[in-house]
């Protein structure tokens, strides 16, 4: 790590072993902060059997439901065209409806598992379901890192678990599952730049160096930071979304690196930032996902018949100023913009809008869920012990958990501007990253399940607010046991309304009354 880290003059550092058996002092101390808990090999067995038992919750039954051996709901738009990944060699056809409005990533995951499983249930949600698995290890490492405790760690490990948004998404063959996984990769990566930064600074402090220029030392390579750029751009490889991501993560990265240069006492730490940092940071988290998401087009690129391939060349698109532009790339940002028009435009008649549309100032809270699939009074829905029987599956956000949301976002802004904890900022921004956006063209056809990528960061900032509540060792037993009782009280409420919906979760076959019982607002109706 020490070797990376440069004095001005480009010489490589060698700490001194008799230096590294000195207590910090008190600015390597700030630019540390509290160290990560010592028990790794048990951090990592809870990080483990947490994933195993979401495994299984996951997995479980994952074939079910069907539309008569055919997807429910959205996976009609994207299994199929995954399933034209396979016949076609990595590229969708649906030419007459011109239905390809997303990029092929995720579709290409989905056909990998049709070709695993088949073209059925378990085949095309088998990788989102082990998105969804990976979102669960994801979040219980971040939960780790951000509290420096392995049990706030495993708290936030059941609590994704819990949540009924990303447990119904990780069993459908849809696209945002993927997103929120990748979201998550990249923002883990840029927690794991935070700290290592640090770590190298806190070298040129206790050399005695770090302010030998007024900008303070250069960084070296910072793989964590490149990383991060690699997991927002296969989230860009997903969908457009993640363009507010490279945004929002790119100005984190950058306020990351001058508090950092700030607490080692650099002399010009905004500068120092923008003449040391700036630039690989653009490289890392801007340049390197659009390379990416051109490279996520590989099948299109190779094919002649692909989805517009050859759309500059088809409708003679006259390229004026462009024409230093590869014909194949050109086609590429028009289709890109012909499918920028559709989403854009695309809305429902205000006289008949679409039954479960919403708006995002309706998703902190899952104030208007989704139905996936609805069977009644059928041979197909059987099974509850009475005449007629409902069989259904909704997409809803644990209450315990989404209908503190607003909670939560009001107490993370107060620790974020009035105790500058950068532990909520950070959990903020990946939040709104996924919420603020939406609300550029209202107009616009919106959905529920466009809230999955929040769902892991509202987990985030519950438990930072749980640790909190919990409290430290060092206030006393009476403290810490009060404080304990109340977390666990709390966790035990999730886990029990996670139960209560497990029937519209999984399309278990229930009376009509319980079906009743389940929709406690009308708005879930």
């Amino acid at each position: 790590m020490t070797a990376l880290l440069t004095r001005p003059e480009d010489e490589s550092v060698r700490p001194d072993p008799v230096d590294a058996l000195k207590p910090p002092t008190d600015r390597e101390a700030t630019l540390l902060g509290k160290p990560m808990p010592t028990d790794r090999l048990r951090g990592w067995v809870v990080t483990i059997v947490l994933t195993v038992i979401g495994a299984v919750i996951r997995l479980q039954d994952l074939g079910f439901p069907t539309d008569k051996g055919t997807p429910v709901f959205d996976e009609k738009h994207y299994v199929p065209q995954a399933w034209q990944m396979l016949r076609n060699g990595g590229f969708e056809d649906n030419y007459g409806y011109e239905l390809v409005v997303h990029p092929p990533l995720a579709k290409q995951f989905i056909a990998l598992g049709e070709w695993m499983f088949g073209y059925n249930g378990w085949g095309w949600r088998f990788f989102p379901a082990l998105a969804g698995i990976v979102i669960i290890a994801l979040t219980i490492r971040i939960a780790r890192r951000l509290t420096r405790s392995t049990l706030l760690g495993a708290i936030a490990g059941i609590l994704v678990i819990c949540d009924g948004v990303l447990h119904l998404q990780a069993r459908m063959g849809m696209l945002d599952i993927f997103i929120a996984m990748f979201v998550l990769a990249a923002f883990a990566c840029l927690l794991a730049d935070r700290d290592q930064v640090r770590r190298r600074l806190a070298v040129a402090v206790r050399e005695g160096w770090v302010n030998e220029s007024q900008w303070g030392p250069k960084l070296g390579f910072r793989w964590w930071r490149f990383s991060t750029g690699l997991m927002i751009g296969l989230c860009f490889g997903v969908k457009w979304s993640a363009v507010y991501y490279i945004a929002a993560y790119g100005l984190l990265c950058v306020a990351f690196d001058v508090a950092a240069r700030r607490a080692a006492g650099v002399e010009r730490p905004w500068l120092g930032t923008f003449l040391r940092d700036v630039a690989p940071a653009l490289w890392a988290i801007v340049a390197i996902p659009i390379l990416i998401y051109l490279g996520s087009f590989w099948a299109w690129w190779a094919s002649e018949t692909a989805t517009d391939r050859n759309y500059v060349e088809i409708k003679n698109i006259d390229p004026g100023m462009f024409a230093w532009i590869p014909p194949g790339l050109r086609s590429l940002g028009d289709y890109t913009a012909n499918v920028l028009h559709f989403h854009e435009n695309l809305t429902t008649p205000k006289n008949n809008p679409h039954p479960w549309e919403s708006k995002p100032w309706t998703w902190p809270m899952g104030l208007r869920p989704m139905l996936y699939y609805y069977e009644s009074g059928t041979p197909a829905a059987a099974g509850c012990g009475e005449a007629t029987c409902i069989r259904a599956t909704m997409l809803i956000g644990t209450p315990a958990m989404w209908w503190l949301a607003l909670p939560m976002l009001g107490w993370s802004i107060w620790r974020s501007v009035f105790r500058t904890d950068w532990r909520y900022a950070a959990v903020l921004v990946g939040y709104l990253a996924g919420l603020l956006p939406w609300f550029l063209n209202i107009d616009r056809q919106m959905y529920f399940f466009y809230a999955t990528p929040m769902a892991p960061f509202l987990v985030l900032g519950l438990t930072l607010i749980l640790g909190q509540i919990l409290g430290s060792s060092r206030r006393g037993f009476e403290r810490r046991g009060t404080g304990l009782l109340v977390v666990a009280l709390y966790v035990g409420l999730v886990v029990a309304n996670f139960a209560w919906l497990w029937p519209l979760l999984n399309g278990d076959s229930i009376t009509n009354a319980q079906w009743q019982a389940e929709m406690w607002l009308p708005s879930w109706r």
